[in-house]
């Protein structure tokens, strides 16, 4: 006797062919569901933002009246290609993603391995470390404004005191030294984002590969390049691209201390799109100076990953 005949319990039978209705969970378009919140925010804050803006970049609109515009077609990419300035500020931009990238890569390289050998105060060293990152860039742009004040800054001290003070203390005010000044604060924000990534890299690196290879007589240099260089250098690659786009869109930190000065030093694509737009109040050519900037940063990111994979392919071989 079964248990429900014990306790009384009515059975349930199943009626022939009557079939158990799915789960929602186990449809086949149970992961489009989860995606469609993802989808919808990038379509609305993405997808149609991108598609006004090259509409407009087509268009003659002003900001004092951005609701009339007149078809101009390539007028505002000549007119913006054809300007001098233009073609300094992408050279300047260039100057700038390049250093930032190598700056911060490098400098977050370095640091890294320093931080994964073993010493005293190691944990401490690695929180410290994460604070320029997790400093807000307004806060980060102001400081360093401060520290390199031409009357009271710590830096014009020092330069004074080892005798490579700047003439007049005006950094910022110098076109030579402020896109090198301007440089050197952006790598120091972003290299403990790179130090941080790169060190959680080092750790997968087997250790038994360096023994192996320093058993073999291979010296330190030859060691890292044969075994952690080829467990890193993915990682390596994705900062490169990361730091890259973030390069190119940086806009605050350039802003709060430079505005693009003086005489343009600084003037990156963004600030020179943020100048056209509320400067000059042209939305079109605003809009141009932003396609230029969406098409380079296409083609850094169609560049990368066929670099990749033909780095991938060369491996497999």
């Amino acid at each position: 006797m079964t248990v429900l005949e014990q306790t009384g319990a009515p059975k349930t039978t199943r009626r022939p062919g009557a079939r158990r209705r799915p789960s929602p969970l186990g449809s086949k378009w149970t992961p489009y569901l989860f995606l469609a919140p993802a989808a919808v925010f990038i379509l609305v804050f993405q997808a149609v933002p991108l598609a006004q803006e090259v509409y407009l970049s087509f268009t003659r609109t002003t900001l004092l009246n951005p609701t009339r515009s007149e078809w101009v077609g390539l007028e505002n990419f000549n007119r913006i290609f054809g300007d001098p300035d233009f073609h300094r500020t992408l050279l300047i931009t260039f100057v700038y993603v390049i250093a930032c990238v190598v700056g911060a890569v490098g400098s977050g390289l370095a640091v890294a391995l320093l931080l994964n050998r073993g010493f005293r105060g190691r944990g401490v060293a690695r929180a410290l470390i994460t604070v320029p990152w997790a400093a807000p860039g307004i806060a980060v742009a102001l400081i360093a404004t401060w520290m390199l004040n031409a009357q009271y800054g710590i830096v014009n001290r020092f330069l004074d005191a080892v005798g490579l003070g700047v003439p007049g203390g005006a950094i910022l005010d110098s076109p030579r030294y402020a896109l090198p000044a301007v440089l050197a604060t952006t790598i120091w924000q972003l290299f403990p984002f790179t130090s941080v990534v790169l060190l959680s890299a080092l750790q997968a690196v087997p250790q038994e590969l360096n023994e192996a290879a320093t058993v073999d007589g291979a010296g330190r240099w030859d060691a890292f390049r044969a075994v952690t260089w080829q467990v890193i250098k993915p990682t390596v690659g994705l900062l490169a691209l990361l730091m890259t786009i973030w390069s190119l869109r940086r806009f605050e930190l350039i802003w709060l201390m430079t505005k693009g000065g003086p005489v343009g030093a600084t003037e990156t694509l963004v600030i020179d799109l943020y100048s056209q737009a509320f400067d000059s109040k042209e939305l079109g050519s605003a809009a141009a100076i932003g396609m230029v900037g969406v098409v380079i940063s296409l083609i850094v990111i169609t560049g990368s990953r066929l670099v990749a994979r033909a780095a991938e392919k060369e491996d497999v071989r």
